[in-house]
């Protein structure tokens, strides 16, 4: 990204004698922290997340449970009947351990699924300002060393070109 920022940075002398060179800036963060669609994103993530949760839950109890009676009982049990109970409380464990990774892939994967067209969107609407505009560039502000106070800030454009 820097070795990007620095090349175009390098050309734009060049291009300045060739025409003229327009420079905006958008703060992403601020588009995106507006949309409505980004909000609805982080309730659906924060609902899935709470039935892993609970789920989670119920195995985390199911554990501490035949732990605690194998710990109660080991002293009476047979051999082959400690074997067997020790068996299944490992078999819980990796359950649990299992069930961690693959919900947190979930929700990582829904993540990826709804925030994509979100991203899309908001890159669709700063291109939209671009082009109506006129920009050679628009950067986000957050990879520039960098902004003149004569920088255009095209925020505002993109937000009211999403209706916000």
């Amino acid at each position: 990204m820097k070795r990007l920022i620095v090349l175009l940075l390098s050309l734009l002398p060049l291009g300045a004698f060739a025409q003229e060179v327009k420079i905006a800036y958008v703060n992403v963060n601020e588009v995106m922290m507006a949309l409505p669609d980004v909000s609805n994103m982080e309730k659906q993530i924060a609902a899935l997340n709470e039935k892993y949760t609970a789920e989670m839950k119920l195995l985390e109890n199911d554990y501490q449970k035949k732990a605690a009676d194998y710990v109660a009982q080991q002293d009476s049990l047979t051999e082959n009947i400690k074997l067997r109970r020790m068996q299944d409380i490992e078999d819980i464990r990796t359950k649990m351990e299992n069930f961690g990774q693959i919900a947190q892939q979930d929700v990582q994967k829904k993540y990826e699924e709804l925030f994509q067209p979100i991203q899309q969107k908001v890159q669709n609407a700063i291109k939209a300002v671009g082009d109506e505009k006129g920009y050679t560039y628009i950067f986000n502000p957050n990879g520039l060393l960098y902004i003149s106070p004569d920088a255009t800030d095209a925020t505002p454009l993109v937000r009211a070109k999403l209706g916000l």
